[in-house]
């Protein structure tokens, strides 16, 4: 029995393609597809928690309710949770467009769906999702994909919350994400996904009020700038920010998935062709660590 929600097998590439889903991934995707229609209680199972996600569309901060893997399996199983987030697209698509928002940011957001198999790949050679629960941020309608740089509504709580009030500000933030397939961080094309934000969170979401940004990454880590450039596009994206909260614990395996794509094995074998590459590299040589760091600018 064909899988409610999902297209046929015939209908699925092209689904699956608008995604960004790569050409590697399809077979597998039509494997686990072939899985559902042959089991009806993983059909049920998946049809329980494709309403859970629909149900969730447009809310902040809901947990996600996915894990990686889901469920664990051979024949399609690694791929369950990314044709989960296939059925949940066109809803997705249908409240932008109950918002008014552009089917080229639609389709901008939601191919970071096809990214996220492409670096799970890459990083490890498996197929399937790593992290699913960090994409249903983009198909409830949480995260945008507005030029360079993701925008999250967020609602801070606990210290953030406290941090943010003693700046003057309410809980409602956007948080941003950087996500390595955009080109340069340019100050340029920051700024032009900022304008973007300002505009499209006032229109598409107007009782949300949201003054401010924020941020928490290890492109912040205020050690960088003891290694690049003062002109480089991190140390420049590092002096728009305010700092929100001190560094959390060491997290070196941040930067080396973000720069290197996997952050195991040995540090002299990574490459240091470029001033970034180097940074990571030499500072944890040194017996250095990474941060992630947390800051915030007015929109």
């Amino acid at each position: 029995m064909e899988p409610k929600g999902l297209p046929d097998s015939e209908a699925l590439p092209e689904a699956l393609l608008a995604l960004g889903v790569p050409f590697e991934d399809v077979n597998g995707l039509l494997a686990a597809h072939r899985r559902l229609a042959r089991d009806p209680c993983l059909r049920g199972e998946f049809g329980e928690e494709l309403r859970a996600q629909v149900a969730a569309i447009g809310t902040v901060g809901r947990p996600s309710g996915l894990r990686g893997g889901w469920p664990a399996g051979s024949d399609g199983g690694d791929y369950l949770s990314a044709l989960l987030l296939v059925a949940l697209a066109p809803h997705t698509r249908a409240y932008h467009r109950a918002l008014g928002i552009r089917a080229e940011v639609s389709r901008a957001t939601l191919a970071d769906l096809g990214r996220h198999l492409a670096l799970g790949r890459r990083r490890d050679g498996r197929s399937g999702l790593r992290n699913p629960a960090w994409l249903t941020l983009h198909f409830r309608g949480e995260l945008y994909q507005l030029g360079r740089l993701q925008f999250q509504r967020k609602r801070l709580t606990g210290p953030d919350a406290e941090a943010a009030a003693a700046a003057g500000f309410g809980p409602w933030t956007l948080e941003l994400h950087v996500p390595a397939h955009r080109g340069p961080l340019s100050p340029e094309a920051c700024e032009r996904s900022f304008a973007r934000a300002r505009g499209f969170f006032a229109r598409h979401h107007p009782t949300e009020p949201y003054p401010t940004a924020c941020v928490f990454s290890w492109l912040l880590d205020p050690q960088l700038a003891d290694y690049l450039p003062a002109d480089s596009n991190i140390v420049r994206f590092q002096r728009r920010f305010a700092p929100l909260g001190p560094p959390g614990a060491p997290e070196d395996d941040n930067p080396l998935r973000y720069v290197f794509g996997a952050a195991d094995g040995p540090l002299e074998e990574l490459p240091r062709d470029t001033a970034l590459q180097r940074a990571i590299v030499d500072h944890l040589r040194e017996g250095g660590h990474w941060h992630v760091v947390g800051g915030w600018l007015r929109l």
